[in-house]
This record gives structure tokens, C-alpha cells and sequence, in this order.
């Protein structure tokens, strides 16, 4: 790993514990009502979501601009030049490491095995990215998911204020949660596994070596597992928000209908 990557690194996880510890306290007491009012546990995880938030949305536009402006990675997905690539993945690496910690210090109130697994497959692949330059194009592609995290905190912040589940935001920020999780995760793989087929065979694959080949495919299957575990639990509360909203309105229709009813 070269220096700029270390920099990058070690920058994004002092970066993102500035941000937990000193911006979401001072921003989310002055712009969001009601958040005095929540116990110090969800101040926690409250940072922690705002946090993952400013994250996804750097890596993820960040993410979008390499996809359509850099030819030499999109021309060759394997051996392209990584430099834009090494700078996104750094970023990413230094918030997973800083995820790590905090969930560790915290794990009574924030551990999930699932996140914990989700992290080190992360970490697995894309340190072949930072140390080795392979595989740029399928790392940044793979980045492109981070577009469907600030839909999915902004559900548990709803949550964590107390909003209705039938409150219009509330399921607005569901259906686009869900809609946006499924095309940044889920339609994404039958393209991508194309591409990664694709690659099988050709001497740039074969100059890979084992590792990078087993870090790559390994870690791409671990992670879409639990991408379709989650696509499953947010398709299945999405569901039931808007078969409650639907039924608050029938009720809501039954009752003007009789009150006017009555009336007359």
C-alpha cells in the first residue's frame, strides 16, 4: 500500500470519529427537534447512522462519477488504472475500520454479526485494491450499493423520533428505501456477474493469481448473500407500512362516509 493510500486511510478514520463525536452532536441538537429528548443509548447509534450517512453519500456520488467518467478503469475492469478507485476504496476502508471499533465498544446496544460479517468481507477484497491496483472497476462498482444507506438511516431516525409508521415521510422514505435498495444491490448483480464471467479465462485474469481471484469472487458472494437478506427484510417491512397506511385510509374513507351519512 502506497503512502497516499495509508494517508487516505488513516485520515478517513480520525475523519469519521470527528464527525460521530463533534459534528452529529452540535448539528443534531441545533437542526432536529426531539432529538434532547432521546436517551444517550440512542444518541449512539444516532451519530452512528449520521455518520454512515455523510459516508455513503462521498463514496457513493464519488462512486457514480469513476462509473461514467473513467474510461481507462471502465475499458479495463481488471488492470485499469486504480488511482481514482484507490482514493474511493481508502475512504471506505477507513469508515469500516472506524464502523468496527465503535460497534465494538458498543456491542450491547449496536452489535450485529451481520454488519460485523459484512465489514471484514469488505475489507478482505478491497485490500487487494489498495495494496496490489486490481480489480478497479468491480471494487467501484461494488460501491454503488452505498446509494441505498442514507434512505435506510433515515428510516431508523423516523423510527427513533417517534413518528407514526402511516406518517406520509414515513412511507415515502420506505417505498424509496426499498425501490433504491433493490436497483443499487439486488437488479445490479445479474450485470455485474456477467462482467465478472466475462473476465474468466483471459490472461488478465490469469495474472491475478489465486489470491486476488479467491478475495474477489469469495467476497462478492458473501456480501450479495446478505444484500438479499436485507432486500428481503426491507421488501417485507415496506409491505406492511403500506398495507397499514392503506388500511388507515380505508378506515379514514369508511368514516367520512358515515359522519356524512349521518348528517344528511
Amino acid at each position: 500500500m502506497e503512502l497516499r493510500e495509508v494517508t487516505v486511510v488513516s485520515g478517513s478514520f480520525v475523519g469519521f470519529q470527528l464527525l460521530f463525536s463533534v459534528a452529529s452532536p452540535l448539528l443534531s441538537s441545533a437542526f432536529t427537534t426531539g432529538y434532547g429528548r432521546l436517551p444517550s443509548a440512542k444518541h449512539t447509534e444516532w451519530h452512528s447512522r449520521f455518520v454512515s450517512t455523510i459516508h455513503a453519500l462521498i463514496v457513493g456520488l464519488f462512486c457514480v462519477y469513476i462509473l461514467w467518467f473513467d474510461d481507462a478503469v471502465n475499458a479495463d475492469p481488471v488492470w485499469g488504472d486504480p488511482g481514482l478507485v484507490k482514493l474511493n476504496v481508502a475512504i471506505t476502508c477507513g469508515y469500516l475500520l472506524y464502523d468496527l471499533v465503535l460497534l465494538a465498544r458498543n456491542w450491547g446496544t449496536m452489535g450485529d454479526s451481520f454488519f460485523v460479517c459484512h465489514h471484514l468481507a469488505a475489507l478482505y477484497a478491497y485490500g487487494y485494491v489498495l495494496t496490489q491496483g486490481v480489480l478497479p472497476y468491480f471494487a467501484n462498482f461494488r460501491l454503488i450499493s452505498e446509494l441505498s444507506t442514507p434512505f435506510v438511516n433515515q428510516r431508523w431516525f423516523f423510527e427513533a423520533l417517534s413518528y407514526p409508521r402511516s406518517d406520509r415521510l414515513v412511507v415515502l422514505n420506505g417505498v424509496a428505501m426499498a425501490v433504491v435498495f433493490f436497483l443499487v444491490r439486488i437488479a445490479v448483480m445479474p450485470p455485474y456477474y456477467r462482467r465478472v464471467v466475462s473476465t474468466f479465462g483471459t490472461p488478465a485474469f490469469e495474472r491475478l493469481g489465486l489470491g486476488p481471484q479467491v478475495a474477489w469472487i469469495s467476497s462478492c458472494i458473501c456480501l450479495d448473500i446478505l444484500n438479499t437478506i436485507w432486500m428481503y427484510k426491507i421488501a417485507r417491512g415496506c409491505y406492511k407500512v403500506l398495507v397499514g397506511a392503506g388500511r388507515k385510509a380505508k378506515l379514514s374513507a369508511q368514516d367520512g362516509t358515515h359522519t356524512n351519512n349521518h348528517r344528511d
